[in-house]
């Protein structure tokens, strides 16, 4: 069967529309033929090459991470918010420049240059260790801007895995489609013949036609996937490859996760979590600054000059200082010990929303990990049997052709099930050992939270 020729079938001319209402004498002496197969309609596509073909040297997986930390750009702006914040404290610990003017007194009484005339430089004392402090806020949130640069090249990297790992799933999955559509061609030939033979009507003909139709339109989804895939697979990685071949196993050989360590190696290791300490820390920093900025910093000024009148150079010295008579930084100081609190509350609303995320990212991996031992030790080899022996059946003439058919149709929708639970346990996994960071091409987080105090034009 497999042998015939179905486009030497389509040409034969549909049945006349009074062959089913001939007289029963006639019944047997005309041969009506069945209904032609049709082609494909759905446009395939039309790129380099076939999706799923090798296409020069192979990536592995770990080359990819490695193009990916080389040209992902949302790395490098996690790294520049690193040198943001690092720029910053130098500028806020940074002495304030000296102010260097020109006096000149009564100039043009009486037509004269004036009473007195010269210069002076005034410099201002920053007290109660000020420089000191701001330059340490601003090298806290340069640790705060370091974790959560951690954090994205985590949200780069299992984006990369995750769909290497769907990349592969679909190659599979359009490769077993690709089989289903040859069963189904099959079972076309099959009816045809089994029309010729009177065991099968028009109706079985139509619906075997409509079946190969949805075969082939699953075979074009499927490769449809892989595409689709594969190009995110590259955005992410940061470089333009048309469809790239790919080195690599969906079979994953980990022991089970436990939910509670998970959940220690979590809270104890995330960015997320350390990023959050980190900023407490920035905040404690801060309310310290901002208790000292009321304390007045002192400004001393001197210099010489000519006093006309007496006709003798002379000198001049000037200390102000301010008092904080009613500004005291009262209102920051309030503010800056909210935003302590309020950090404080945020290390562990992060705690319960990443408990939060672990239980149904945990439920999704344990349900895929059931799965897969179970396809594994029972589905697949009890369907695989099934098949061998329906085929067997047919060489020894105990078993009809469609059912062998029918058991190679049932094995490889199991196979295809089998790469499906696969692909859920391998991108949990993932998830799970990259604390459950994903998004590798949103824009970084920086590392001040809305609401909290940034620098002024003079960082404090």
């Amino acid at each position: 069967m497999e042998g015939m020729d179905m486009h030497g079938m389509d040409q034969a001319s549909p049945m006349s529309p009074g062959s089913e209402s001939a007289s029963p004498q006639l019944f047997g002496h005309e041969f009506t033929n069945p209904p032609p197969v049709p082609a494909q309609s759905a446009p395939e596509w039309i790129g380099s090459g076939p999706i799923g073909e090798e296409s020069g040297q192979p990536y592995t997986l770990d080359e990819l991470l490695s193009l990916a930390a080389q040209n992902n750009p949302t790395i490098r702006q996690s790294r520049l918010h690193i040198n943001a914040e690092l720029a910053r404290a130098m500028q806020a610990g940074l002495y304030p420049n000296p102010v260097v003017s020109y006096i000149g007194e009564q100039i043009g009484v009486e037509g004269t240059a004036g009473e007195w005339q010269g210069a002076e430089i005034e410099q201002r004392f920053v007290t109660a260790g000020k420089l000191d402090l701001s330059r340490s806020k601003y090298l806290q949130r340069a640790k705060v801007a370091e974790h959560l640069a951690v954090a994205q090249q985590f949200r780069v990297c299992n984006d990369v895995r995750i769909h290497f790992m769907k990349s592969l799933a679909a190659l599979q999955v359009a490769e077993l489609k690709r089989e289903l559509l040859k069963t189904s061609q099959d079972n076309v030939l099959t009816v045809r013949e089994m029309y010729n033979l009177g065991q099968a009507n028009q109706a079985d003909a139509h619906r075997a036609n409509a079946l190969l139709q949805k075969h082939r339109l699953r075979v074009l989804q499927a490769e449809n996937d892989v595409r689709r895939h594969l190009v995110e697979l590259t955005a992410l990685v940061g470089i333009d490859m048309v469809d790239p071949s790919l080195e690599g196993s969906l079979t994953s050989d980990r022991a089970l996760i436990e939910f509670e360590s998970a959940y220690a190696q979590l809270i104890q290791c995330s960015p997320e979590m350390l990023a959050a300490y980190a900023k407490l820390r920035e905040d404690a920093i801060t309310l310290q600054r901002e208790n000292v900025e009321w304390v007045p910093d002192i400004v001393v000024s001197g210099g010489s000059g000519y006093n006309y009148e007496a006709r003798d150079t002379t000198a001049a010295a000037r200390v102000s200082i301010e008092i904080p008579l009613f500004d005291r930084n009262q209102g920051t100081i309030r503010q800056a010990r909210s935003d302590y609190s309020r950090q404080q509350s945020e290390i562990r609303r992060t705690q319960l929303v990443l408990r939060q995320h672990l239980a149904k990212e945990y439920d999704t991996y344990l349900t895929a990990y059931q799965h897969v031992v179970d396809y594994e030790t029972g589905i697949l080899p009890e369907q695989r049997e099934a098949y061998r022996l329906v085929l067997e059946g047919y060489k020894e003439n105990r078993a009809e052709w469609p059912d062998v058919l029918h058991a190679q149709e049932e094995y490889t929708i199991v196979r295809v099930e089998y790469v499906n639970q696969q692909l859920m346990r391998r991108v949990s996994e993932i998830m799970i050992d990259g604390y459950l960071l994903h998004g590798g091409l949103q824009t970084p987080q920086g590392p001040v939270p809305g609401g909290h105090i940034d620098s002024v034009p003079k960082p404090r």
